[in-house]
Protein backbone atom coordinates (compact mmCIF):
# COMPACT_ATOMS: atom_id res chain seq x y z
CA UNK A 1 0.00 0.00 0.00
CA UNK A 2 2.78 2.45 0.90
CA UNK A 3 4.51 1.90 -2.43
CA UNK A 4 1.28 2.90 -4.20
CA UNK A 5 1.53 6.30 -2.48
CA UNK A 6 5.28 6.78 -2.77
CA UNK A 7 4.68 10.18 -4.35
CA UNK A 8 3.40 11.44 -0.96
CA UNK A 9 4.96 9.01 1.55
CA UNK A 10 8.58 9.85 2.36
CA UNK A 11 9.20 7.52 5.27
CA UNK A 12 7.75 4.76 7.40
CA UNK A 13 8.69 4.16 11.03
CA UNK A 14 8.98 0.64 12.32
CA UNK A 15 8.13 -0.26 15.04
CA UNK A 16 6.39 1.72 17.73
CA UNK A 17 5.19 -0.60 20.48
CA UNK A 18 3.83 -4.13 20.70
CA UNK A 19 0.49 -5.19 22.03
CA UNK A 20 -0.81 -4.43 25.45
CA UNK A 21 1.55 -4.16 28.41
CA UNK A 22 1.31 -3.04 32.02
CA UNK A 23 4.34 -1.93 34.01
CA UNK A 24 3.98 -1.78 37.78
CA UNK A 25 5.82 0.55 40.14
CA UNK A 26 6.80 -1.91 42.86
CA UNK A 27 7.33 0.76 45.52
CA UNK A 28 4.17 2.78 44.92
CA UNK A 29 2.11 -0.34 44.02
CA UNK A 30 0.53 1.37 41.03
CA UNK A 31 0.89 1.47 37.23
CA UNK A 32 3.99 3.30 35.99
CA UNK A 33 1.92 5.44 33.63
CA UNK A 34 -1.41 7.18 34.23
CA UNK A 35 -3.21 6.86 30.90
CA UNK A 36 -5.67 3.98 30.30
CA UNK A 37 -5.22 2.56 33.79
CA UNK A 38 -1.55 1.94 33.04
CA UNK A 39 -2.10 -0.15 29.92
CA UNK A 40 0.25 0.76 27.08
CA UNK A 41 2.35 -0.75 24.35
CA UNK A 42 5.46 -2.73 25.22
CA UNK A 43 8.62 -0.85 24.31
CA UNK A 44 12.32 -0.78 25.13
CA UNK A 45 14.83 -3.63 24.91
CA UNK A 46 12.11 -6.31 24.84
CA UNK A 47 11.02 -5.25 21.34
CA UNK A 48 14.44 -4.83 19.71
CA UNK A 49 14.51 -8.12 17.80
CA UNK A 50 10.98 -7.63 16.46
CA UNK A 51 11.96 -4.09 15.45
CA UNK A 52 15.07 -5.30 13.60
CA UNK A 53 13.03 -7.91 11.70
CA UNK A 54 10.43 -5.33 10.70
CA UNK A 55 13.01 -2.75 9.63
CA UNK A 56 14.75 -5.34 7.44
CA UNK A 57 11.52 -6.54 5.89
CA UNK A 58 10.19 -3.01 5.31
CA UNK A 59 13.45 -2.03 3.60
CA UNK A 60 13.14 -5.06 1.33
CA UNK A 61 9.47 -4.41 0.48
CA UNK A 62 9.33 -0.62 0.21
CA UNK A 63 10.34 1.44 -2.78
CA UNK A 64 13.83 2.93 -2.33
CA UNK A 65 12.31 6.43 -2.35
CA UNK A 66 10.62 5.66 0.99
CA UNK A 67 12.97 5.86 3.97
CA UNK A 68 12.66 3.46 6.91
CA UNK A 69 13.02 4.85 10.42
CA UNK A 70 14.15 2.14 12.81
CA UNK A 71 12.61 2.31 16.28
CA UNK A 72 12.23 -0.12 19.13
CA UNK A 73 14.69 -1.13 21.79
CA UNK A 74 17.43 1.27 20.77
CA UNK A 75 19.66 2.01 23.75
CA UNK A 76 23.23 1.73 22.45
CA UNK A 77 25.47 2.42 19.51
CA UNK A 78 25.35 -1.27 18.68
CA UNK A 79 21.54 -1.11 18.47
CA UNK A 80 21.81 1.83 16.05
CA UNK A 81 24.44 -0.04 14.03
CA UNK A 82 22.14 -3.07 13.75
CA UNK A 83 19.14 -0.93 12.70
CA UNK A 84 21.20 0.74 9.97
CA UNK A 85 22.64 -2.63 8.92
CA UNK A 86 19.02 -3.79 8.42
CA UNK A 87 18.36 -0.77 6.20
CA UNK A 88 17.16 2.05 8.46
CA UNK A 89 17.80 5.55 7.13
CA UNK A 90 17.24 7.08 10.56
CA UNK A 91 16.95 5.63 14.06
CA UNK A 92 14.62 6.73 16.83
CA UNK A 93 15.49 6.54 20.52
CA UNK A 94 12.47 6.55 22.85
CA UNK A 95 12.46 4.51 26.04
CA UNK A 96 16.20 5.02 26.59
CA UNK A 97 15.71 8.79 26.46
CA UNK A 98 12.84 8.50 28.91
CA UNK A 99 14.87 6.46 31.40
CA UNK A 100 18.35 7.97 30.90
CA UNK A 101 17.65 11.51 29.74
CA UNK A 102 19.09 13.49 26.84
CA UNK A 103 22.66 12.46 27.66
CA UNK A 104 21.88 9.12 25.99
CA UNK A 105 22.14 10.72 22.55
CA UNK A 106 25.81 11.70 22.89
CA UNK A 107 26.63 8.32 24.45
CA UNK A 108 24.87 6.39 21.68
CA UNK A 109 26.53 8.50 18.96
CA UNK A 110 29.96 8.01 20.54
CA UNK A 111 29.37 4.24 20.73
CA UNK A 112 28.30 4.14 17.08
CA UNK A 113 31.38 6.12 16.04
CA UNK A 114 33.60 3.66 17.95
CA UNK A 115 31.91 0.68 16.25
CA UNK A 116 32.33 2.26 12.84
CA UNK A 117 36.00 3.01 13.50
CA UNK A 118 36.59 -0.53 14.79
CA UNK A 119 34.95 -2.03 11.70
CA UNK A 120 36.65 0.38 9.28
CA UNK A 121 33.51 2.23 8.13
CA UNK A 122 33.88 5.89 7.14
CA UNK A 123 30.16 6.64 7.03
CA UNK A 124 26.82 4.90 7.53
CA UNK A 125 26.34 4.38 3.79
CA UNK A 126 29.23 1.91 3.93
CA UNK A 127 27.02 -0.57 5.83
CA UNK A 128 23.40 0.64 5.49
CA UNK A 129 21.19 -2.23 4.38
CA UNK A 130 24.15 -4.57 3.99
CA UNK A 131 23.21 -7.30 6.47
CA UNK A 132 25.01 -10.40 5.30
CA UNK A 133 23.37 -13.78 4.80
CA UNK A 134 23.98 -16.40 7.49
CA UNK A 135 27.11 -18.46 6.79
CA UNK A 136 29.39 -20.94 8.55
CA UNK A 137 32.26 -18.52 8.04
CA UNK A 138 30.29 -15.76 9.74
CA UNK A 139 29.50 -18.01 12.70
CA UNK A 140 33.18 -18.96 13.00
CA UNK A 141 34.22 -15.30 12.94
CA UNK A 142 31.58 -14.41 15.54
CA UNK A 143 32.69 -17.26 17.80
CA UNK A 144 36.33 -16.20 17.46
CA UNK A 145 35.52 -12.57 18.31
CA UNK A 146 33.37 -13.58 21.29
CA UNK A 147 36.19 -15.75 22.66
CA UNK A 148 38.65 -12.91 22.18
CA UNK A 149 36.31 -10.52 23.97
CA UNK A 150 35.70 -13.04 26.76
CA UNK A 151 39.42 -13.32 27.43
CA UNK A 152 39.89 -9.54 27.59
CA UNK A 153 36.89 -8.66 29.78
CA UNK A 154 35.24 -11.37 31.85
CA UNK A 155 33.36 -8.96 34.13
CA UNK A 156 31.59 -7.36 31.18
CA UNK A 157 30.47 -10.77 29.93
CA UNK A 158 28.83 -11.58 33.27
CA UNK A 159 26.73 -8.43 32.97
CA UNK A 160 25.97 -9.15 29.30
CA UNK A 161 24.88 -12.72 30.07
CA UNK A 162 22.49 -11.51 32.75
CA UNK A 163 21.05 -8.95 30.33
CA UNK A 164 20.74 -11.55 27.54
CA UNK A 165 19.03 -14.01 29.88
CA UNK A 166 16.42 -11.38 30.79
CA UNK A 167 15.95 -10.42 27.14
CA UNK A 168 15.63 -14.07 26.13
CA UNK A 169 12.94 -14.64 28.74
CA UNK A 170 10.99 -11.58 27.61
CA UNK A 171 11.26 -12.63 23.97
CA UNK A 172 10.13 -16.17 24.80
CA UNK A 173 7.10 -14.81 26.65
CA UNK A 174 6.25 -12.50 23.73
CA UNK A 175 6.49 -15.39 21.26
CA UNK A 176 4.22 -17.51 23.45
CA UNK A 177 1.62 -14.72 23.62
CA UNK A 178 1.74 -14.20 19.86
CA UNK A 179 1.42 -17.96 19.27
CA UNK A 180 -1.64 -18.20 21.52
CA UNK A 181 -3.28 -15.18 19.88
CA UNK A 182 -2.62 -16.58 16.40
CA UNK A 183 -3.92 -20.00 17.41
CA UNK A 184 -7.09 -18.38 18.74
CA UNK A 185 -7.52 -16.27 15.59
CA UNK A 186 -7.06 -19.34 13.37
CA UNK A 187 -9.50 -21.32 15.57
CA UNK A 188 -6.84 -23.86 16.52
CA UNK A 189 -7.61 -23.21 20.18
CA UNK A 190 -10.32 -21.20 21.84
CA UNK A 191 -9.60 -18.70 24.59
Amino acid sequence: ILNKYKHIVSYAASINTIGNALAIDYHAEMPVIRAKGGFAGLSGPAVKYTALANVKQMRELLDNSIDVVGAGGVQSGRDVFEMILCGATAVQVGTCHWTEGPGCFDRICDELKAIMKDKGYGNVEDFRGKLKEWSKEGVALSRQMKMKSKQSDTSGDVQLKASNNNSSLIIAILFAIVAVLLADKLNIVSL
